[in-house]
């Protein structure tokens, strides 16, 4: 009963996308797996259920949790109708917890940085989470951060340091405020990507000072119907702002200007080139004027 909703949820999705005339997705249902999917990527659909024992067994073994339910995977090929659902042009895929549901826009998997077997262990890990944490109590930065850290992807588009929006934050010091992060992230493009860097960051610094236990220990605590500020107090012995705030020190600390130097060490030196060269093609320039000079006052 509950993979007839779940593909009705999808044809449903799609028609909305398409129109009346939308063509019937097809489906491959297995015993742990349902794959909803347009024609021509059967073989992406086949590839989803050959990977899915494997990405569910290591999300198991991370979390030492069950991942005792079945998902539904609706992979779409056009980006157009994909972004009509998701509402913004960053998103690739997204899960919908309480159906069990991971909707990819597969037209942009196989892309730098995006991967299909890491997108698709990204979303099942917030399935794992919403499925073990009432959503009431789950904050988006842990949601996204822990996420990020399972699958050790998504932040593979941010963390380009050149490029990341986290080391400008820590030098100028405006954060974002994990309180600021709880319900949901900004919309902006730059502010967006902050959020999930600082929400991935924040997580590894819990990771650096208390091991992946204590990150597991807050999501026991979360499990267990504790919110964020109880779980953090009782798992780690410190309180979630103080731990923020030894994170925002410990950013700004390590990103000092000579840092950011080296990350540009190629456009420095490129530039000093241009001007050494520009030096001296005026110097030759004056050289030459001198000798012209001197040519003349000797005639």
């Amino acid at each position: 009963m509950r993979r007839k909703h779940l593909f009705f949820l999808a044809v449903l999705l799609l028609v909305s996308t398409r129109g009346l005339c939308a063509e019937k997705p097809c489906v491959f249902e297995e015993e742990d797996i349902t794959v909803i999917f347009d024609a021509p990527l059967r073989s992406a659909a086949r590839e989803v259920i050959d990977m899915y024992p494997g990405i569910k067994a290591d999300l198991e073994r991370i979390f030492g949790w069950d991942l005792d339910l079945v998902p539904a995977v609706l992979l779409m090929r056009d980006t157009e109708q994909f972004q009509r659902l998701a509402r913004n042009p960053m998103t690739v895929a997204f899960a919908v917890p309480e159906k069990d549901l991971v909707v990819i826009d597969h037209s942009r998997m196989n892309i730098n940085p995006f991967s299909l077997d890491i997108i698709l262990k990204h979303e099942l890990c917030h399935l794992l989470l919403h499925h073990h944490i009432r959503v009431t109590l789950l904050p988006r930065w842990l949601d996204e951060g822990v996420c990020q850290w399972a699958s050790d992807g998504i932040g593979e588009i941010i963390m380009d340091q050149k490029m990341s929006l986290l080391n400008r934050a820590a030098r100028s010091g405006r954060f974002i405020r994990l309180r600021d992060l709880e319900k949901s992230f900004p919309h902006s493009k730059d502010m967006l990507l902050l959020a999930y860097e600082e929400s991935k960051s924040f997580i590894e610094h819990i990771l650096g000072e208390f091991g992946t236990e204590g990150v597991l220990c807050v999501l026991e605590n979360m499990k267990n119907g504790e919110d964020v500020h109880a779980a953090v107090l009782r798992g780690l012995s410190t309180p979630l702002e103080t731990l923020e705030n030894e994170w925002h020190s410990s950013l700004m600390r390590r990103v000092t200007w000579f840092t950011y130097l080296s990350y540009h060490l190629y456009d420095i030196l490129f530039g000093l080139m241009g001007v050494i060269m520009l030096y001296a093609f005026v110097r030759a320039i004056l050289k030459k004027k001198a000798y012209m000079e001197e040519d003349g006052e000797d005639v």
